[in-house]
């Protein structure tokens, strides 16, 4: 049976994506691979492909697909890496890091969104991928630590748990900031920490804890 998203998926990779400079090859692949109308509430799979981010309920969004491909690339994914994504929203962004990573691991502190995204993720069948509930401000140390940590919501700084979980030699990519906010590349070297700034973004914030259950309608 005929993908009839496939058309929107190139027109995306092509007009939004790779027009703006995203040249990673593997990201270009997956994001051109993966069907981003698995991650969208129905009735929003054509919307989807717009240029812009999408609100998926929970006050949170999809992000636009340019920065999804902007940030796959600025990780610099090579294929082996172990990876922690802090807020798994929809679990877009989650399965493409399973298809360019090694094993990737996404806490998502709203329950509901949780659910949603394993819904979407199983479709994938990536056995590299583990969601698990909870506080990103905390991060995974059980799991640490990871050659690459992304956030994909905005801290008013970056949280000294998520360096203390960085792998010598690792990136960690975050937006930062309130009301202005930046892309922020950090690297670490031994025990410094070297600092990029990428480019101007605008991030739903990152909350702390975990979110109560929506009661039963």
């Amino acid at each position: 049976m005929k993908d009839p998203y496939l058309r929107l998926r190139e027109e995306m990779v092509r007009g939004q994506v790779a027009a703006r400079g995203v040249e990673d090859v593997r990201v270009l692949e997956a994001m051109r691979e993966l069907p981003r109308e698995w991650f969208v509430p129905k009735g929003l799979e054509r919307a989807c492909y717009e240029d812009g981010p999408l609100g998926i309920g929970g006050k949170q969004t999809i992000s636009q697909p340019y920065i999804v491909g902007y940030m796959l690339e600025a990780l610099e994914l090579t294929g082996r890496e172990k990876v922690l994504e802090v807020g798994t929203g929809s679990g877009y962004n989650a399965a493409l890091l399973a298809m360019l990573a090694g094993e990737v691991y996404s806490v998502e502190r709203i329950p509901e969104l949780a659910s949603g995204a394993k819904a979407a993720l199983a479709r994938c069948r990536r056995k590299n991928l583990h969601l698990s509930v909870g506080d990103g401000y905390g991060g995974i140390p059980a799991q640490a630590p990871f050659d690459r940590i992304v956030l994909t919501a905005a801290p008013p700084m970056v949280p000294e748990a998520l360096f203390t979980q960085l792998a010598d030699g690792g990136i960690l990519l975050a937006p930062e900031g309130e009301d202005r906010q930046s892309l922020i590349r950090w690297r670490r070297r031994g025990a410094q920490l070297e600092r990029e700034n990428l480019l101007p973004v605008q991030f739903v914030p990152m909350l702390r804890g975990v979110s109560p259950r929506d009661p039963p309608k």
